[in-house]
């Protein structure tokens, strides 16, 4: 299952849309644009995305590049580890 990675057009500002297209590149990703995500205080103060659904900022977009990573490796592990309970029942 691919992660689902949602940006806001109007957070596009922040230079999200480089990183939205460098992710659309990567057969790995879903990727998304709205044209509002509904986060609107977010999405005035810093570059954001949404990865499943859960709220991802950072201070710039090279930290969000970052902190998307992290987020989608950490929830891998968690639906490996979680696969693996069940599998042992």
């Amino acid at each position: 299952m691919k992660p689902v990675v949602e940006f806001c057009s109007s957070n596009m500002h922040h230079g999200t849309d480089r990183l939205m297209q460098a992710l659309e590149q990567d057969d790995r990703y879903e990727v998304i644009e709205y044209g509002c995500l509904g986060n609107c205080g977010e999405c005035y103060l810093s570059p954001f995305a949404m990865v499943d659904g859960e709220i991802v900022a950072a201070d710039t977009v090279e930290e969000l590049e970052t902190a998307l990573q992290e987020n989608i490796l950490r929830k891998a592990a968690e639906r490996e580890a979680l696969d693996k309970l069940i599998d042992d029942l």
